[in-house]
């Protein structure tokens, strides 16, 4: 087939629009086409008064060889590349021991979902519940001030992104479209089709969980076997007479031991208990950057307009996102985090007497805030000295918002109007916030660094120049957002294997090697793909 870029065409073109473009574009009588399906489509909306929807096209003519032949200098014009993924190889007949994955978020997801195609009959495991259990426990923090440190947000089957807006595109590069290998996977077990041509994809919450259930069934119908409610306490690592390092095993929490050699990490960014053992273990960890800030929320409806003008509401372009990043004065960058349209904040919290906020959408995006996260890049030297300080730095923060918050799982909260002049907050305005439990109005001062306060005051107005409104005196802020990203690297090699520790494959966000849904399952397809390689060379 021929693949066909850059086909713009205005928003609301007629259905024959796109097969006249395509005779247009190839130069062909409609005799000569077969057919055509659209392979992306995304938007340019630079121009609010002219917004054009942009195509690529896979197109099937009666004489492809002569057309690629008449096009061939001409870059929007060529050869449908194959996007099918391949395997790397398949589980031998005999394995000492099954391969261990420790996490079912994306990462942990893919990884078993893959070994398990590949014959490999991986044994799965998550200190959470499963995903409907799971659900409840989260409702219970929202809607009853009670946390289940085992079964929240963060923990449990499907992991933080199953509470998100599942955003589905990433800036990853992918040659060997393992990408693809996801958005299909995904819409086999139930997401909408379109994820596979829209050019930012998203499913939402209550659609992930039914996926991650399917999922959950296909792996076990092709041997997998899934373990919920069983923590990694510890793992034994062997050691050699000339200290090589091998893992032979994890055990769990109750001291049952399961014997691998091979053991996929997937643990997410906030197993702190986890990183703790691994460091105690001696595996190699070190201290990375991350981010700290605000969840802030403005009324989509204003969102919609700035980016859209008189098209916002078009049902094709649906709720309107930003991205948005300011480089201040101190030296701090300010940048738009985890952006969630028409959605809501939500209780991010995995330990007890912390408050920590994300963001989360349904498929739909049709509530009435906007919400983003607003934060401020920390490095290594704003925690200097053990590899783990960072998590003390994130619990530091998170603990002093609960007692800003009242204490009771509210999250502290001010109005933006309020946090530029300085003065706490007293009162909402027109933006009501969404965050469950509730808010506490406050002074966010008290609970973010000197300097994370500095740069976003810096910022506001800034991104206020970008997008009007944004500064609003009514905007809402929450606080905190500390866990953008896991606050340590557990470092691989060039094999994905612990530079220290052969058979640990540390991946996905929470050993720093991803970014939110679609990078961390690639991470957990690659690293799958890895371990197979080395069972098998």
């Amino acid at each position: 087939m021929i693949r066909l870029t850059e086909i713009k065409l205005p928003l609301d073109h007629p259905e024959t629009a796109l097969k006249n473009a395509v005779l247009k574009t190839l130069s062909l009588p409609a005799s000569a086409l077969v057919k055509y399906t659209v392979f992306r489509r995304g938007y340019d909306a630079r121009k609010t008064s002219a917004i054009h929807l942009i195509y690529t096209l896979d197109v099937e003519v009666k004489d492809e060889a002569a057309i690629l032949k008449r096009f061939k200098n001409d870059r929007h014009v060529g050869v449908t590349p194959d996007t099918t993924y391949k395997f790397v190889a398949r589980a031998p007949e005999f394995m000492k021991t099954r391969p261990v994955v420790i996490g079912t978020g994306p990462c942990g997801l893919f990884a078993g979902f893959l070994l398990a195609e590949m014959g490999f009959r991986p044994i799965i495991l998550d200190r959470g519940k499963i995903v409907r259990e799971r659900t409840k426990d989260t409702f219970g923090l929202w809607r009853k001030n009670v946390l289940d440190p085992e079964s929240n947000v963060q923990f449990g089957e499907g992991g933080a992104g199953t509470f998100s807006d599942g955003k589905l595109y990433s800036q990853i590069k992918d040659p060997a479209y393992r990408g693809r290998k996801v958005l299909t996977e995904f819409v086999k077990a139930g997401a909408p089709d379109e994820i596979l041509y829209v050019s930012k994809p998203h499913i939402g919450t209550f659609r992930l969980v039914s996926m991650v259930e399917n999922m959950r069934a296909t792996m076990e119908s092709l041997g997998a076997q899934i373990r919920f409610q069983s923590k990694v306490d510890d793992i034994d690592v062997e050691i050699s007479a000339n200290g090589d390092r091998q893992v032979r095993g994890v055990i769990l929490e109750g001291g049952e031991r399961i014997a691998t050699d091979h053991v996929v990490l997937a643990v997410g960014h906030s197993a702190r208990d986890t990183f703790q053992m691994l460091y105690d273990r001696g595996v190699y960890v070190e201290a990375k950057p991350f981010s700290i800030g605000v969840r802030i929320e403005h009324p989509q409806a204003m969102i919609d307009r700035c980016r859209f003008g008189k098209h916002a509401g078009h049902p094709i372009l649906g709720a309107a996102d930003y991205k948005l990043v300011h480089h201040c004065t101190n030296g701090r960058s300010v940048y738009s985090f985890c952006m969630c349209p028409g959605g809501q904040v939500v209780a991010a919290t995995s330990e007890i007497g912390r408050v920590v906020t994300n963001g989360m959408s349904q498929y739909s995006r049709a509530e009435r805030n906007a919400n983003s996260g607003i934060v401020v890049d920390v490095t290594p030297a704003d925690y200097p000295g053990h590899p783990l300080a960072g998590i003390a730095f994130q619990r530091e923060w998170e603990s002093k918002a609960f007692v800003a918050g009242g204490s009771t799982y509210e999250a502290p909260g001010q109005r933006v109007g309020d946090f530029l002049a300085g003065r706490p907050s007293t009162a909402l305005g027109d933006v009501i916030p969404s965050y469950k439990p509730g808010v506490h109005l406050t002074d966010l001062s008290a609970c973010l660094p000197d300097y994370a306060v500095e740069a976003i005051r810096e910022a506001l107005p800034a991104f206020e120049r970008q997008i009007k409104g944004y500064a609003m005196e009514d905007a809402i802020m929450t606080g905190v957002e500390t866990r953008t990203s896991a606050p340590i690297r557990i470092k691989r090699g060039e094999d994905l294997q612990s530079i220290n520790t052969r058979g640990l494959f540390p991946a996905g966000e929470g050993a720093g090697y991803a970014g939110g849904i679609l990078s961390a399952a690639v991470d957990g397809i690659r690293v799958a793909e890895a371990l197979a390689l080395d069972v098998t060379k």
